[in-house]
């Protein structure tokens, strides 16, 4: 099998025996098993230090979908002294603000789940571009590099569109990425208002959003603690406790406003009502 053959513990150990002689290295492995049990196997004290973890990529923007992922992705680790990890994209999947819907409401759904992993105990792992909220682009049959497209025939496109440059500056491609106007991928023309400069001036812009989560994430004591404790929520919501610091997250999957969680709102990945009380559609919400 192409993944998880057995004698691949055999390596990941004889790596592991080398990485303990320096201080302060890792190993971690993109691990594509759905089975918890097999998961475990490769974080064992023995083998990697982290596995790189895909449920929560994997889950559909629902609440069950998502709650499933997690529940899962803590049960695998509950024996190992490794964390469980999180992701929802890297350069092989499609973006989330194109997976979830695209446009507004892809763009709301990608920044709901931002703050969803970002909740969670353990290390998160981001893939650049995200947190300026890129789609994936679709690319002219020109212009496509990926080795599936060749290898395929011309049937299937391959990852290209999530792995287009990233806009930095300015007003037109390359948007600061390159001096040359050109770059191994074409940057779309419309992109003027997702360069990193346009979005550091905003602070409702999703990079402002990411950044802040992240400096709460890195700052504020509710975020201590390794447990988590599920709250009751309407159908299409979840909310859970950090155990220990007390950070709540709570999330909107459904088509309608929902009673916000009791607490004081620390951070929303989306506007709230005046009323204060009401967490809308595809939202989420961190309080204390």
């Amino acid at each position: 099998p192409r993944f998880n053959a057995d004698g691949v513990h055999d390596i990941h150990r004889m790596i592991r025996k080398v990485i303990d002689k320096y201080p302060a290295r890792m190993a971690i492995g993109e691990i594509w098993v759905r089975d918890d049990a097999a998961f475990a196997r490769y974080i064992r004290p023995d083998e990697l230090h982290l596995g790189f973890n895909f449920r929560l990529l994997e889950a559909d923007f629902d609440a069950g979908s998502i709650r499933a992922a997690i529940d899962h992705s803590l049960m695998a680790v509950r024996d190992s002294p490794a964390p469980a990890t999180w992701t929802i994209s890297n350069h092989d999947s499609v973006r989330p603000v194109t997976r979830y819907g695209g446009d507004t409401i892809g763009l709301a759904r990608a920044r709901a789940l931002a703050l969803v992993q970002l909740a969670l105990p353990g290390p998160v792992y981001l893939y650049n571009g995200d947190e300026l909220g890129l789609p994936n682009v679709e690319l002219p049959d020109w212009a496509l590099q990926d080795p599936v497209w060749r290898r395929s025939g011309h049937t299937e496109r391959g990852r290209d569109g999530c792995r287009v440059p990233l806009p930095w500056q300015g007003d037109v491609a390359p948007y600061g990425f390159s001096a040359s106007p050109g770059t191994w991928l074409p940057m779309p023309a419309n992109w003027r208002d997702r360069t990193v400069e346009t979005q550091l001036e905003d602070p409702a812009s999703t990079l402002s959003l990411y950044r802040r989560a992240l400096e709460l994430r890195k700052d504020h004591n509710a975020f201590s603690g390794a447990e988590l404790e599920w709250y009751g929520a309407p159908p299409g919501c979840l909310a859970f406790r950090r155990k220990g610091g007390g950070l709540v997250c709570g999330l909107n999957t459904s088509g309608s406003p929902v009673s916000l969680p009791l607490g004081q709102v620390l951070l929303a990945s989306g506007p709230l009502p005046p009323s204060g009380d009401v967490l809308p559609p595809d939202t989420a919400v961190w309080l204390v």
